[in-house]
């Protein structure tokens, strides 16, 4: 990758104008805040980390291009790891309201990111940010991953007008942030799967262009797990490339589609159940997004398993449940706060009579084209494993807390809370979901035999 393919992705986002990507880059801070924000002063954002990492010299940077200062950079503490709680949000969207002409520049990994970006977003305001950290793929993202009373959501926002990617400074971040980013963007090879299933069944078509901004330097990025485990500068800035380029497709499709399928739907489960937000530091978005990556894997390849001719096709459609019938069983798996809109979702997915038994034959028409293009994408769930492993991220659920009775049911949950159609609404369609999560956790299933991380 290159700094001429991020500026040829730039071209299609709808928000993001500029990126300074490279090593030792910070000193063009101030030259792209000036470029991008003509006569604004600014208002320097940090937490405690990030500023010991990159503020000396950003702020030097802006000084010496001549830009006003709105006052002192404003510095969240480095310790405790800063929380992204909608206090935070709204503690510094009111510092920075009084402050007329005002342009935030924050130096932030993924929560400081997110909250500088939805503070400056209610105000209506544009903002840039410092990349710290090749941590996740919303740097680049509209949107911002914020728990409000501890409920963790994505809020709508604009992604920033302009980005800093100092290179040397992301390669020294800390090795759980790293372990964060490749469990990120390892989840977009099943999540192109699930793309391929939609757009094979005309539901959700691909389009080449997005597709080949996240899947083209996507094998490359992953390609060293060890060497970005280790800290290897130039395997990291692989890593930081993918993360960027999967932000920018998602602002260019105005979808989160070509960076998030079933494997990230298990993380929002958990993120929407509260799991992990109390913890010092919080269980971040990619090390659960990683071992949902192994079950979207392993659920593929019992998909993968069935015999499409062999389906009784009256017999699912016979036993298709009515929308109240899936209201009542989403509402007795999910929290009251989760539930009201995931039962809008799974209603609106559920298919009766007709339109299943046509949903069911376009299924099987498409099943060979389905079958060869998937196998071409995916890894298995044993290589996804070994990857996690040797990057020193999270490879099983117990390793983030989440005893096996719960990762069994959230397979179940993770259908509900989306309107994204992924492996996990193939096998829902076929009237498959319970028989084949049952397979996966029997003794001779995945699950089964990886009972415990350490088998």
């Amino acid at each position: 990758m290159s700094q001429e393919l991020i500026e040829q992705a730039l071209k299609t986002a709808t928000e993001t104008k500029d990126i300074v990507f490279g090593t030792d880059v910070l000193d063009k801070t101030g030259e792209l805040f000036v470029r991008m924000f003509p006569g604004a002063r600014v208002l320097v954002v940090a937490d405690g980390n990030t500023f010991a990492a990159a503020g000396e010299p950003v702020v030097a940077s802006l000084k010496a291009a001549g830009i006003e200062f709105a006052e002192e950079p404003y510095v969240f503490p480095g310790t405790p790891t800063l929380y992204a709680g909608y206090e935070n949000v709204e503690k510094l969207r009111e510092h920075i309201r009084p402050l007329e002409n005002t342009v935030v520049c924050s130096i932030a990994s993924g929560t400081l990111n997110d909250i500088a970006k939805l503070a400056s977003g209610e105000l209506g305001r544009k903002y840039m940010n410092v990349c710290t950290a090749p941590s996740v793929d919303g740097y680049a993202a509209f949107g911002a991953s914020i728990s409000k009373d501890g409920f963790k959501i994505t809020r709508s926002c604009p992604a920033p007008t302009a980005l800093v990617a100092d290179l040397r400074v992301i390669a020294a971040a800390p090795q759980r942030l790293i372990a964060t980013g490749y469990g990120d963007l390892i989840e977009k090879i099943p999540a192109g799967a699930d793309w391929i299933l939609a757009d094979e069944l005309g539901i959700e078509p691909i389009d080449d262009y997005v597709w080949s901004l996240v899947q083209g330097p996507l094998r490359g990025a992953l390609a060293d797990p060890e060497r970005i485990g280790a800290g290897d500068a130039e395997a990291i800035t692989g890593l930081a490339e993918g993360n960027i380029m999967s932000g920018l497709a998602m602002q260019a499709a105005q979808s989160s589609r070509p960076a998030s399928g079933a494997g990230h739907q298990f993380s929002h489960v958990w993120e929407m159940e509260g799991h992990g937000l109390d913890w010092e530091p919080p269980l971040s978005h990619g090390m659960k997004v990683g071992v949902g990556t192994v079950a979207s894997c392993a659920i593929w390849e019992e998909a993968l398993k069935i015999d499409m001719d062999a389906l009784d096709v009256d017999a699912i459609v016979a036993a298709a449940k009515t929308d109240k019938e899936i209201e009542a069983k989403v509402r007795g798996l999910l929290i009251p706060r989760i539930a009201d809109e995931a039962v809008k979702h799974s209603i609106e997915k559920n298919l009766q009579g007709d339109e299943l038994r046509a949903r069911i034959a376009a299924i099987r028409e498409a099943w060979p084209r389905i079958a060869a293009r998937v196998k071409d994408q995916l890894i298995t769930a044993d290589e996804a494993v070994d990857r996690l492993k040797k990057v020193g991220a999270p490879y099983h659920p117990e390793m983030i807390g989440i005893d096996m009775a719960r990762f069994r049911e959230t397979h179940i949950k993770a259908q509900t809370i989306r309107n994204r159609y992924t492996v996990l609404d193939l096998l829902t369609d076929l009237g498959m979901l319970d028989e084949v999560v049952e397979r996966l956790f029997s003794e001779d299933g995945y699950w089964g035999r990886h009972a415990h991380k350490e088998a």
